[in-house]
């Protein structure tokens, strides 16, 4: 059995199922990149976790597997099933999702902790993790869940926002083909109830697990009900499944008190990425589509489209192929250049309009507030200290509005 932790947490949110799983199964548990011990790889999407996770397995002559994971945890697994079917025995989705809220609010949670670190998200780590009345009886655990997330690599924590923000799973639900828990804590703000009924709809062989007094760590907030249900699931799950057999080993007693250091069998490496194929002229306007929604934001693509009618159309269209399909989907530049040079180049024009949305793309693209100030300060010289100065108040605006952590 191969469990998988939620964003910002390490493998030890599982440590109270560990004790009764481990006397029926091989457990494997591993932590995100920069999370916990593990090695600060960053991973750009859901897939890549996947196939790290895959090959490091496969180093330890693992074929099939039943899978469990919590939130980002839960969305590695539903990809593995989706792409590597033959992998995975059965599946339990824990507070996870098809879709993980909007890809507008995990790039802003990205832009806050590149420009103030990861202590906004720790600091607000208990209320979206627990109940409050958890929280006021078990100080020592909420201290224990702030210290996960400030002891996470901010650039690994970053990546996994742009990882959620790009899954979107729920046209290939169907496509799920191995029994499925979804489990879900009934006070679970994040990925609630709705969002594990929209899994059970889709899921073809898919149940779903209410938990009582439980929120976004159901695991570690209501750890019986979670060993119990997870028992019961996979016990069930591998007794019908009859395309491989899946050998139970023998029993071994788990430590039921602290957990004892872990050495990495394997390091969970970036693999390299295969050169991408240019874009042919029919799907440049739907990697346009793509790409600019990923810089510019959901909000800001969709309000632009709300407003085009017969007469603007064409040129949206035109815009949309050409500029980002075209132009800002090249490789030779790295998106942090090209915001540096639209910003620079806005400045310059004067056209002050597109600079606000740019502003928050360059945020997204990776440049820090001071990045963005140097930039503005080098066009102070050579675009004139009023178009300067006019760009400072635009940027400043956006700058405050997008860095601020939640209260």
């Amino acid at each position: 059995m191969v469990i998988g932790p939620s964003l910002g947490t390490t493998w030890h949110m599982w440590d109270r199922q560990i004790p009764e799983l481990s006397q029926h199964w091989r457990v494997f548990r591993y932590d995100l990149p920069g999370h916990g011990g593990a090695p600060a790889h960053a991973a750009s999407s859901v897939a890549e976790l996947g196939d790290r996770l895959l090959a490091t397995l496969d180093g330890l002559g693992v074929q099939r597997f039943g899978y469990a994971g919590c939130s980002i945890g839960g969305a590695v697994g539903a990809d593995l099933a989706l792409r590597h079917p033959h992998r995975v025995a059965s599946l339990a989705l824990v507070a996870s999702s098809p879709r993980f809220g909007t890809a507008d609010e995990f790039r802003q949670r990205g832009v806050i902790v590149r420009t103030n670190g990861l202590e906004p998200m720790a600091r607000t780590a208990p209320e979206r993790w627990f109940t409050p009345g958890f929280a006021a009886a078990q100080p020592a655990i909420v201290e224990w869940a702030v210290q996960m997330v400030r002891t996470t690599d901010p650039g690994c924590y970053i990546a996994a926002c742009e990882a959620l923000a790009a899954f979107d799973i729920r046209a290939a639900l169907g496509r799920i083909g191995v029994p499925t828990l979804v489990l879900v804590g009934a006070e679970d703000q994040v990925t609630g109830p709705a969002e594990a009924r929209t899994l059970v709809a889709g899921i073809p062989d898919a149940r779903l697990a209410l938990v009582p007094g439980a929120s976004h760590l159901a695991p570690v907030e209501q750890p019986a009900a979670v060993s119990d249900l997870l028992l019961m699931h996979f016990s069930t799950a591998w007794q019908q499944d009859t395309s491989a057999a899946i050998p139970v080993l023998p029993h071994v007693t788990a430590p039921v008190g602290p957990s004892v250091p872990f050495v990495p069998v394997a390091e969970i490496s970036p693999a390299a990425a295969p050169e991408a194929p240019a874009p042919t002229p029919d799907d440049r306007y739907e990697q346009g589509t793509k790409v600019r929604r990923e810089v510019l934001g959901d909000a800001h693509v969709d309000a632009v489209n709300d407003t085009a009618d017969a007469f603007t159309e064409d040129f949206q269209e035109l815009v949309t192929r050409y500029a980002w399909g075209e132009v800002w989907s090249r490789d030779a530049l790295d998106r942090r250049t090209r915001s540096v040079i639209t910003l620079t180049a806005l400045v310059a024009s004067g056209h002050l309009e597109g600079l606000a949305a740019h502003t928050r793309a360059a945020l997204r693209n990776g440049l820090t507030p001071a990045e963005i100030r140097e930039v503005l300060l080098q066009t102070a010289v050579y675009c004139g200290i009023p178009a300067a100065g006019a760009a400072f108040a635009v940027a400043q605006k956006v700058i405050q509005e997008e860095t601020t952590p939640p209260a």
